[in-house]
């Protein structure tokens, strides 16, 4: 019983650890030139940190299928506006 319980919880934290390398992440221009394009996403928003920009590309992109992106334009103030580019 207690085997079967270990290789559960094994299996789970695979399953777990898996799907966090899977996020989307940020890259330069140097890795983009790597990577596939697969469009360009915007967001935007009034009053919010710089760091809230970031997670909504990030939400954005995993949502388009993406694996990376990269901010192409980006501006601030009281209100933030940016645009990166997709990667597979």
């Amino acid at each position: 019983m207690k085997r079967a319980m270990i290789i559960a919880s094994l299996g789970l934290a695979s399953v777990l650890s898996f799907g966090a390398s899977a996020a989307v992440h940020q890259v330069s221009a140097d890795q983009a030139k790597s990577l596939q394009p697969m469009g360009t996403i915007s967001v935007a928003q009034i009053g919010s940190a710089p760091m809230d920009m970031r997670e909504e590309l990030a939400a954005k992109a995993e949502k388009q299928g993406a694996s990376a992106y990269r901010i192409i334009e980006a501006r601030s103030g009281a209100s933030w506006h940016a645009t990166a580019e997709l990667y597979k």
